[in-house]
């Protein structure tokens, strides 16, 4: 009866989605929290006593520091040279040719990525330098540095670098499409009433495009907060370069401590869930849901 097959259709098209992510999602998660209060071996129950560890053990807040680090630096970065190079390259004559360039990192693995920019951190003690960047130092005068090993803490910066080499292209592709969105007569209207090209973007560019910038911004919080492979390839997490994903990886599979292994994954998910939210109130504000 048609009554019935309109409540049953919905159910329907969203049930095997809504079985998929229980199973993948869900259930796991809710194993995961379970694990973080039992001990190494998950036999005996030890309460909130691994979430303390978490927050009190010094390498364990060293990692906490340098996601902070990453979140902060690396989204500030992407964000702000992705929105300035849309900009400068929307009114230059090589447009297409320069966003390719800037948009091809995105197109390697962050694996990749970390194999490239070892080479060009790569240091040799003598003087023949191979790693791009000691060759430079060295033609010009210089002494050659270990820059990921020995040059603490401005190492995670150099980390940092490689997010931003692959991240400032697919900020800068997004804002270009919003940026194309505004209506030309908007912008000829302001500057036919005297506004500069500051003012212009500043008070008419930036609202416009504040929904983008939100949805960008937290698309690579979320990135960085869960940031591993290039640590993994550059440092192994160590040097003071350990992140949470790193630390997470290293205390289930490597020392076999799942109550910690499965409290840093719970970390990394509280301070996830609070970028989530944002974006799902912006995709009610733009009618998404």
């Amino acid at each position: 009866p048609d009554r019935l097959k309109r409540k049953i259709l919905p159910f329907i098209f969203v049930g095997p989605a809504v079985l998929l992510l229980g199973w993948l999602l869900v259930l796991p998660t809710l194993r995961t929290l379970y694990l973080s209060f039992l001990d190494a071996g998950s036999d005996s129950f030890v309460g909130l006593s691994n979430y303390v560890a978490v927050f009190t053990d010094r390498l364990l807040l060293t990692a906490l520091r340098n996601n902070l680090l990453w979140v902060f630096f690396g989204t500030l970065a992407c964000v702000s040279l992705g929105l300035l190079i849309a900009i400068l390259a929307d009114r230059s004559s090589f447009e297409r040719l320069a966003k390719s360039i800037i948009f091809m990192p995105m197109a390697i693995s962050f694996v990749a990525a970390g194999v490239i920019w070892k080479f060009i951190y790569y240091y040799e003690p003598g003087d023949e330098q191979i790693g791009l960047l000691n060759a430079i130092v060295v033609a010009m005068g210089g002494e050659p540095q270990a820059w990921i090993s020995m040059v603490q803490p401005w190492n995670n910066f150099f980390l940092i670098i490689i997010l931003i080499w692959m991240q400032t292209g697919f900020a800068m592709v997004i804002f270009s499409a919003a940026i194309k969105g505004i209506p030309e007569e908007l912008l000829e209207a302001a500057r036919i009433d005297g506004a500069g090209e500051i003012r212009i973007f500043f008070s008419i560019m930036i609202p416009y495009i504040s929904g983008t910038l939100l949805s960008v911004t937290t698309t690579i919080i979320v990135f960085t907060l869960k940031i591993f492979d290039v640590v993994m390839v550059m440092t192994g997490g160590q040097y003071d370069t350990e992140v949470v994903a790193t630390q997470f990886y290293r205390q289930l599979f490597m020392y076999q401590n799942a109550g910690y292994g499965s409290t840093l994954a719970i970390v990394l998910l509280i301070a996830v869930i609070p970028v989530i939210i944002v974006n799902l109130r912006q995709f009610r504000k733009e009618g998404g849901f």
